[in-house]
């Protein structure tokens, strides 16, 4: 984790994007800038988890705003919620190798600048990717240093997972089968070997919580001692 008393600008210096997306950070506390990657199907709670972890140590965090050729739900806020950008934008970052990751889903494009990564990272606050499969296995193949710590959230079955996306009231037949499909991907995925540094399963949220706030507290109690040093 960065000391808050150096400057976004000489952070900034410090980084380096290479052709393959690389993001280097030269620093005596690289170990406590990994970037947290959390990935896990639509369903399985990751994005509660996130949002509990985010209430609880605003100052620690920050989501990394991706990309989309999809347009904005109601309530959504441009660069926020998502950067929404064109398709011709989208394929012009791809072609100027603007992206860390990027996927396709039902239809739309989604993907991770390396630019904001670039200013989480000069904030001084932990980058926090929720991404899916394919992007994970890209970032994996970034070679980005430090390495990023990789977390999976699960549910206790998959069926367990299909009644609660038909709960939500909010899929067809179609849509349904697909997010299975995804999802069935993901959790086998996750299996291998090194997919992943932590697996979650989200039977209880609170215990699923615990679990992940057990997995960062160390990076989220180190970076809390310096900013009380510098006064922040």
């Amino acid at each position: 984790m960065l000391s808050m008393t150096i400057s976004a600008s000489r952070v900034l210096s410090r980084l380096r994007i290479g052709r393959l997306g690389a993001v280097t950070l030269k620093s005596t506390m690289a170990n406590l800038v990994r970037p947290v990657v959390v990935s896990g199907p639509s369903g399985s709670g990751k994005s509660t988890l996130l949002t509990r972890l985010f209430k609880d140590y605003p100052d620690c965090f920050a989501f990394s705003v991706s990309h989309t050729t999809r347009k904005p739900r109601p309530g959504e806020e441009h660069g926020k919620d998502y950067y929404y950008v064109t398709m011709e934008e989208f394929e012009e970052l791809i072609k100027n190798n603007g992206f860390l990751e990027h996927a396709q889903f039902s239809g739309n494009r989604y993907g991770t600048s390396k630019k904001s990564v670039q200013d989480i990272l000069a904030s001084g606050r932990l980058c926090v990717l929720d991404v899916e499969i394919n992007g994970v296995k890209s970032i994996k193949a970034a070679n980005m240093n430090p390495t990023p710590r990789f977390i999976f959230v699960k549910p206790p079955t998959f069926e367990s997972l299909k009644s609660r996306l038909q709960g939500r009231g909010t899929e067809t037949d179609e849509s349904l089968q697909k997010r299975l499909d995804t999802a069935k991907e993901a959790m086998d995925f996750a299996e291998q070997a090194g997919a992943y540094d932590h697996i979650i399963v989200n039977d209880d949220v609170d215990v699923a919580y615990e679990k992940l706030k057990g997995i960062l507290i160390e990076d989220i109690t180190e970076l809390q001692k310096t900013k009380l040093k510098a006064g922040k």
